[in-house]
């Protein structure tokens, strides 16, 4: 009798013990699910297609990095639409934002024709810029935050091996696939599309001097800027759209070396004083003088937004496979040029904000 009620104690006793345990294991999983490997906070993540677009698409996966600002919300929507629509890739949008953007942001993505996007939502902190940009405190709002989140690729997908970047005022015609296999050279950490090499290199940017070369945006007056032995007239190019090799970019420290010479510029002024253009250029030109690769010029057909007017044929802009809106004149609008082609892959914001953001913006550029 003793033995046949030790044995049953025994059994409840296991009992209890293993239904702890997988009580434990559920625990776990949702802990490591929650967790923050990035130091970003990822807040929102879809990890698998639907099976009837599986199906459809390849098995390539390509990472492309897009920053979406509040006010700047309705081009990254149109971007990464026209990025979707244009490729069988299975395509990862790594989308970096600020906090009070994620529920806009995520009911504009949820409520539309993009529900069924692979993405992952991540909150930019400004304060990682500290001592690394100046502040004008006369014009504390002219400060971007995200234009600096391709700096910190490698943190913003940190389990690939290469990853697009792109600016959010542009439109994808051609499968991204063929831009992501841009080839880079051994060493290399990045591939841009050079200035010089550029189908619009005689387009005068208005206000912002020669912005064609290195003199364009670093001031060689300052023994700094001398002592790097950049020749004057080198080539620029332009950063909205590129190419990373997230392992030599890893190896090399890029992002340790941008943030070194932000700081540089914050103590001695290095920046060109007729520059008009991304703050993010000259810290990029610095790094990879000389040491990058070159994506087809047609992958950033650019200056669509430096002027009102229509500089391309109907013809070219049909034909090129991205088009930047870089410049003042953004393609959401009312003087920007080609706003049909942007239009095409635009979303309507549910909630009617970006809307009026959009009329606010076309009562400014008409003044």
């Amino acid at each position: 009798v003793n033995i046949s009620i030790l044995i049953v104690a025994v059994v409840i006793f296991l009992l209890v013990l293993h239904h702890n345990f997988l009580g434990l294991s559920d625990f776990l999983k949702r802990e490591l699910s929650d967790s923050n490997p990035l130091g970003l906070q990822p807040i929102d993540f879809i990890p698998a297609v639907p099976q009837r677009l599986a199906d459809e698409r390849n098995d390539k996966e390509i990472s492309v990095v897009i920053a979406a600002s509040d006010e700047r919300l309705g081009g990254a929507i149109a971007a990464m639409n026209s990025i979707y629509h244009n490729t069988r890739s299975n395509v990862v949008f790594h989308i970096v934002t600020l906090n009070d953007t994620v529920d806009h942001l995520r009911l504009w993505l949820s409520n539309t024709a993009l529900k069924n996007l692979r993405y992952r939502i991540l909150d930019f902190d400004p304060r990682v810029l500290e001592g690394k940009v100046l502040m004008d405190p006369q014009k504390p709002d002219t400060l971007k935050p995200l234009t600096f989140a391709r700096f910190y690729l490698p943190n913003l997908v940190p389990h690939a091996e290469k990853a697009i970047y792109v600016d959010d005022d542009i439109i994808v015609q051609d499968d991204i696939l063929e831009l992501y296999n841009t080839p880079l050279k051994p060493g290399h950490a990045a591939a841009f599309s050079d200035d010089c090499d550029s189908t619009t290199n005689k387009v005068a940017v208005r206000g912002a001097g020669n912005q064609y070369n290195y003199i364009g945006y670093l001031d060689y007056k300052k023994e700094t800027i001398r002592k790097l032995a950049m020749k004057a007239n080198t080539c620029s190019f332009n950063p909205g759209v590129f190419v990373a090799n997230l392992t030599e970019w890893k190896l090399q420290n890029i992002t340790k070396q941008l943030e070194k010479w932000m700081a540089l510029n914050v103590a001695e002024e290095l920046y060109s004083r007729t520059l008009a253009g991304s703050i993010t250029t000259p810290p990029l030109l610095i790094v990879f003088y000389k040491q990058h690769s070159s994506i087809d010029p047609m992958w950033n057909v650019r200056h669509l937004g430096s002027s009102a007017g229509k500089r391309y044929s109907p013809q070219f802009v049909k034909a090129a496979k991205l088009l930047h809106w870089n410049g003042h004149f953004k393609p959401w609008g009312r003087t920007a040029s080609y706003p049909e082609v942007w239009e095409k892959w635009y979303i309507p914001d549910p909630t009617g904000k970006f809307s009026l953001i959009r009329r606010h913006a076309e009562a400014y550029e008409a003044k």
